[in-house]
């Protein structure tokens, strides 16, 4: 079991059994629905447990060279990459590190379909679609939103598909459950089924939440079925970014100062919502914080404040069971995607350390950061 007491902070700290939990109902529906789940880096890129998540899964998805080169190196595979456009000086070097490339768009894909057809390995071109509906509601993360610039509509492709394209790639979902999958699903097969005999592959990107408690993961594996039925000639993708990493390890702060004004108490920790944990001002979210509740009339209630600077870095009113002090750790749950990927040293403010709880109940402090990390990213 986890012991906080032996953690420094502060710390991101993932959970090896809980990453090996996910992986295996992950890789359980892999195989009872006979498609291919891969990670998405956008979402979990803690190479150091590549090796691990190679056991289970069946590769990886970039969006970038350095992503593509990274998988290619530590999971030791070639990477499904995708690009919402790729840099010209880039691109010959995407390759080597590609089992598949996907454009954006038609026209990306016609400036670069004469590069991928000579390249002396075989890349799997294809082109990534908007089917025009999604279920997300914050817009931020909404690719289908109207006149979203994330894949081609059907009706740009004038009925007919470029010659040399052997995938269609599509994704709509953020963290969304399987019936939202179905009914994405029915959008795409209307718009763009007329060009599945010509196709190789399909991918139906990521935001499959398969690990959340309460995922009808029964359901997902019947609709893939059905889908892979219909069309078995096609093999069937996808890329979850959360579902890998989810809920599997925490983040470690402690509280520095408390602050006290016109009622309003803060408790400012040595982490920044900003810097390390974006997504919960940007989606927004609420993260869950170890014995805390929702505000609560007679308990002692706090705002927990970021260390930066920037006047929001913080989390309106928590709970407790008792008066927060000085020197108190406070550990944030579900601290493990999208965090590390998205943080920042907005500030120069101290980044978190990386480690591994393993499953003898041992802690391995994988990364500390220190000035050089700040200094090294700027000029």
């Amino acid at each position: 079991m986890l012991n906080i007491h032996k953690i420094p902070s502060p710390a991101y700290v993932l959970e090896m059994r809980r990453l090996r939990e996910n992986l295996e109902l992950i890789q359980g529906v892999q195989s009872a629905a006979g498609v291919s789940i891969i990670l998405a880096l956008k979402g979990f890129a803690m190479w150091r447990v590549f090796p691990v998540v190679g056991q289970y899964l069946r590769g990886a998805t970039a969006s970038s060279l350095s992503e593509a080169r990274l998988i290619y190196e530590e999971m030791g595979v070639k990477a499904h990459t995708y690009s919402p456009a790729y840099l010209p000086d880039e691109f010959a070097n995407i390759l080597p590190y590609s089992s598949h490339i996907t454009f954006n768009s038609i026209n990306q894909y016609l400036r670069y379909k004469n590069q991928v057809a000579a390249f002396p390995e075989k890349v799997s071109p294809g082109i990534r679609v908007n089917p025009e509906y999604s279920e997300v509601e914050v817009d931020l993360y909404n690719p289908a939103a109207p006149g979203s610039r994330l894949g081609e509509v059907v009706d740009n492709f004038g009925g007919e598909l470029p010659e040399g394209v052997e995938g269609l790639h599509f994704h709509t979902l953020c963290e969304s459950s399987s019936y939202d999958l179905e009914k994405v699903l029915k959008a795409f097969e209307s718009k763009f089924a007329l060009f599945f005999p010509q196709l190789k592959w399909v991918n139906f990107g990521g935001g499959h939440l398969m690990t959340r408690a309460g995922y009808d993961t029964i359901h997902l594996v019947k609709l893939l079925q059905s889908f892979r039925k219909k069309y078995p000639h096609l093999e069937v993708i996808l890329e979850p970014g959360s579902a890998i990493a989810w809920d599997t390890g925490v983040l470690v702060s402690t509280v520095l100062d408390i602050v006290e004004n016109h009622g309003v108490k803060t408790a400012i920790v040595d982490v920044s919502f900003t810097a390390h944990m974006p997504d919960t001002l940007e989606m927004p979210y609420r993260p869950r914080i170890e014995g805390a509740t929702d505000p609560t009339s007679g308990q002692p209630t706090y705002r927990i404040g970021g260390v930066s600077c920037l006047a929001g870095d913080y989390m309106s009113e928590y709970s407790f069971d008792h008066e927060l002090q000085i020197g108190e750790k406070l550990v944030f749950h579900d601290m493990i995607h999208y965090t590390m990927v998205k943080t920042t040293t907005f500030n120069g403010v101290k980044h978190p350390a990386i480690a591994i709880w393993h499953e003898d109940d041992t802690l391995e402090m994988v990364r500390e950061f220190g000035y050089e990390d700040y200094k090294n990213r700027l000029s």
